[in-house]
């Protein structure tokens, strides 16, 4: 049934929808970035230093060990700014939700009075041929 909410309702669930795939996207990208993290993590422990040699493997050594910092630095920030995007995606999800349940509720509420109306418009209809049909029975006794 055909309130004047179903458009409202029709257009915050596809808001309530779009919120939901931003969500599921930037969950993505966050479990990207802590993969990342980890990863970047699991190398830096993985590179061991040279025990022998010439001082510019030492540098080498060193200069790999100082990038591998930075890309965990930068890992790191990547997840916190994916963690505070997820937060803010989840809010708007909460929020679309909240507002699309709202409009909902009142379509509902919408039908159900519309119902009603119906029944009572039926109730009065069927009081209205009940009299007819007994004044004309009463009208065809009389005639008699």
């Amino acid at each position: 049934m055909k309130t004047r909410f179903s458009s409202l309702v029709n257009v915050k669930k596809n808001t309530m929808q779009q919120s939901e795939s931003a969500f599921q996207k930037a969950n993505a990208v966050f479990l990207n970035a802590e993969d990342a993290l980890k990863t970047s993590t699991k190398q830096l422990q993985e590179l061991a230093p040279p025990t022998d040699g010439q001082i510019s493997n030492f540098l080498a050594h060193r200069a790999l060990l100082d990038v591998q910092r930075a890309l965990i630095t930068h890992n790191q920030e990547w997840v916190a700014f994916s963690q505070t995007e997820m937060q803010k995606a989840k809010e708007q999800l909460k929020f679309d939700t909240i507002e699309y349940e709202k409009f909902k509720y009142l379509e509902f509420e919408e039908q159900k009075k519309l119902i009603k109306e119906a029944k009572i418009k039926e109730a009065k209809d069927l009081d209205e041929i009940a009299l007819m049909t007994y004044a004309n029975k009463n009208y065809k006794k009389a005639a008699l």
